[in-house]
């Protein structure tokens, strides 16, 4: 038995398109099970429908032509039931739904089995036979072992080539893929496939005998590449807001970075090694530094690294890339789409972007949002091979993409379109008035930053403050740790800016899974290991010299909040706080007049939580970082795609666990606020408001939709909401409920296309 399904799959997974892997698959099955009939139905869910796409015993005009509800017949049956139906004699089931066409009426056993990858039912595969008797349990088992298999095949083959006969039935040829939504808004327009310029993961590392040649090539390749880098920040100028010119800024201090650019050098001198396997090596070691690292923001960093390492490869090979024109309405398509893909495109002709991997925590959807861009993300059974000037929808609500969308599904987008406009007009409007419940409580909303040029975009959004400012970028661009007084400098600007708005600055969080590249640890388990708090403890001088900085950055202005990471105990609380008074010290005994500044805790692990009261005794405020305390909570990896559909920040236990805090803070008399992704979701914000928070963190390009959230309802009927979602099980069950109010409160185009 498993020979033969070690045999199935190889030929199965050989097959060049999956049209062929299906007759592949339907054949061979047919063979080993000795059943007179296989077939496979693939399903539609925008449809609800499962279509016939192969078969081997059924006549051959049925495939493609035979469609049939999830809720018809026998194969509608393993779909909605998600298992195995074994029938000795099939036509006598009250379910069983006959298709001339198929010419089965003489087949009387019936097993059907059901095709799921990541609880997502993608078909059904069945076989039959004349004879009157159910299948044994050893076909049964063999069936649903092969059916696991396929699911995996499935999931990542080129769907086009076997979509091609259903094309052919519909007279406008539209498919229909499935992603994540990464930006919200509607994209219609023309599909452009873009792909990497070069690719540095590949080259090979060589020997050469003048390594003094290798580093004038290298040199040049790097000097072309600024100037690229340059050319793209001028022509973005204008358009692209100043938080997402930073990237570029970020990618000409790597090109004259030590740790980058020098490192490289450094092995073609040192090592005798060519200039491309050198910068093949200094970008994979970065790259992994920063995939290995917790913070979303962060991990994304890799593949701007690669992107820079493919650019500089790019002028290496002599391969400048090339001036392409884009269509009015561009809707970007590739694997990955980084941010200097999205700068080729004239800001005026960037309608969306489609990415095969990734999720909404990744740096392409991140900057969507920032632009205003609609984007899907992770639609992993999209292929690229037929893509190129097709006409294409993509939902950055739902996360649906169509392909040659027939006119219906065009004429309603376009009117979504419209619809989107006129709301994004009105959100502008409500920039300069105040964010207060229609019952005049007032929540303060603040941004979250990481970039010096993450301030235009936060100011002109109407930011009250920042909520949580990330320190951990400066030290991740140098080859030592920065000194005080460059700190000092980075911190100043922003707390000038944001003057006499409070501008909350979290302590450096690294160490474990974001370690730095010249401070690089290892750990078997980093979610749990020295990282945050822990390890600033552990090392004072770091941690004191960065209190330093900020101290000294705050003079005469006195709005900085200083913020722990990742505490879970109350000695880690009491330490720094200790630490925090001897940074005052020194510096007031070097004749500076210092200001103590409030000093909150993070609340993201359980232990916080559970102890939330008596953190809210010791500190000025408490900030709940929703992202990581989700995260550990449910024991989901985000960003692990089998288990990422299970995070969600709605989870009734996550809900239970945030208003927990808050009542802590309240009782204690202390501020409690909310920064992540859930104080940026309208519909977590209407429950965030019923438990009286404080004030909510979130991005620059969330701030005016949670404005609206927030004054279109009372705290009285948030409070009721949030007393309902409380009594509910799951999830799923909350959205619904909180996606209905805000329908009901004329918000509905804040979770779903249109107004």
């Amino acid at each position: 038995m498993l020979d033969s399904l070690r045999s199935i799959i190889q030929e199965v997974g050989a097959a060049a398109t999956l049209s062929e892997a299906l007759k592949v698959a339907v054949a061979r099955v047919r063979a080993d099970t000795g059943a007179d009939v296989c077939s496979i139905y693939l399903g539609d869910e925008e449809r609800s429908e499962l279509v016939l796409l192969a078969t081997e015993g059924l006549k051959s005009e049925a495939v493609g032509s035979v469609r049939l509800s999830w809720e018809q017949g026998l194969v509608g049956l393993v779909a909605q039931r998600a298992e195995p139906l074994n029938l000795g004699d099939a036509p006598s089931h009250p379910r069983y739904l006959y298709f001339p066409e198929t010419g089965e009426e003489q087949y009387h056993a019936f097993l059907g089995v059901p095709v799921i990858h990541h609880r997502r039912v993608l078909g059904v595969l069945v076989i039959q036979q004349h004879a009157l008797e159910p299948y044994s349990e050893d076909i049964v088992t063999l069936l649903l072992t092969i059916a696991a298999q396929l699911a995996g095949v499935l999931s990542h083959a080129d769907v086009d080539s076997a979509l091609k006969a259903v094309d052919e039935t519909s007279a406008e040829g539209e498919r229909l893929y499935r992603g994540q939504p990464g930006a919200p808004g509607v994209a219609v327009g023309t599909a452009v496939v873009m792909r990497p310029p070069a690719d540095i993961g590949s080259v090979p590392e060589r020997s050469s005998d003048r390594p003094d040649l290798e580093l004038k090539r290298f040199d040049k390749a790097v000097q072309l590449a600024r100037v690229e880098i340059g050319e793209m920040m001028e022509r973005l100028s204008e358009s692209m807001p100043s938080a997402d010119r930073a990237l570029f800024d970020a990618y000409l201090m790597m090109l004259d970075s030590g740790s980058f650019i020098g490192a490289a050098r450094s092995i073609i001198s040192d090592e005798s090694q060519w200039a491309p396997g050198a910068l093949s090596r200094v970008v994979r070691q970065h790259a992994r530094a920063f995939e290995a690292m917790d913070d979303p923001y962060l991990r994304e960093r890799a593949e701007d690294v690669r992107d820079l390492g493919r650019r500089i490869l790019g002028h290496l090979e002599q391969q400048r890339p090339k001036r392409r024109s884009f269509p009015k309405e561009t809707v970007l398509i590739g694997e990955e789409i980084s941010a200097s893909m999205l700068a080729e495109v004239p800001p005026e002709r960037l309608a969306g972007v489609v990415t095969i991997r990734g999720s909404r925590t990744s740096h392409t959807a991140i900057l969507a949002r920032a632009l205003g861009i609609p984007a899907v993300m992770g639609a992993e059974e999209m292929s690229l091979g037929r893509l190129d000037d097709g006409r294409i929808i993509a939902d950055g609500y739902s996360g649906r993409v169509y392909i040659e969308p027939g006119r219906e599904v065009l004429r309603e987008y376009r009117r979504l379109q419209k619809e989107e406009a006129e709301l994004t007009g009105d959100l502008l409007g409500l920039r300069e008035q105040p964010c207060e419940s229609t019952d005049g409580v007032a929540v303060p909303l603040h941004a979250n930053t990481g970039l010096l040029s993450d301030i235009g975009p936060s100011l002109n959004s109407g930011a009250e403050g920042v909520g949580l400012y990330r320190t951990e970028f400066p030290f991740m661009i140098r080859e030592s740790f920065p000194g005080e007084a460059s700190q000092a400098d980075i911190y100043r600007q922003v707390l000038e800016a944001f003057a006499p708005r409070p501008v909350t600055m979290r302590t450096l969080d690294v160490g474990g899974d974001k370690a730095l590249p010249y401070f690089p640890i290892v750990e078997d388990n980093p979610f749990l290991g020295w990282r945050g708090i822990r390890i600033t403890l552990d090392h004072p001088e770091i941690f004191i010299g960065q209190i330093r900085a900020m101290l000294k950055a705050d003079a005469g202005l006195g709005n900085l909040q200083l913020l722990l990471p990742m505490i879970s105990s109350l000695d880690e609380v009491e330490e720094s706080q200790a630490l925090i008074r001897r940074a005052c010290m020194e510096l007031e005994e070097e004749g500076m007049a210092c200001l103590m500044p409030r000093v909150g805790a993070m609340i993201e692990v359980p232990s916080a939580v559970f102890q939330a009261r008596e953190l809210a005794q010791r500190m000025d405020f408490l900030s709940i970082g929703s992202n990581d305390l989700t995260q550990y909570l449910l024991a989901v990896d985000r960003n692990n795609a089998r288990v990422a559909d299970l995070y969600d920040a709605l989870h009734p236990a996550v809900l239970r666990a945030v208003y927990h805090v808050v009542e802590a803070g309240r009782a204690e008399g202390k501020p409690v606020s909310v920064c992540g992704e859930m104080a940026g979701d309208p519909a977590a914000a209407i429950l965030l408001l019923g438990m009286g928070i404080d004030s909510l963190s979130m991005s620059a390009s969330s701030l005016l939709r949670i404005k609206w959230v927030i004054r279109s309802f009372s705290q009285k009927a948030a409070a009721e909401l949030l007393e309902e979602a409380l009594s509910l099980e799951n999830s799923t069950q909350v959205r619904m409920m909180l996606n209905g109010a805000l329908e009901e409160a004329g918000l509905g185009g804040l979770v779903r296309a249109g107004r």
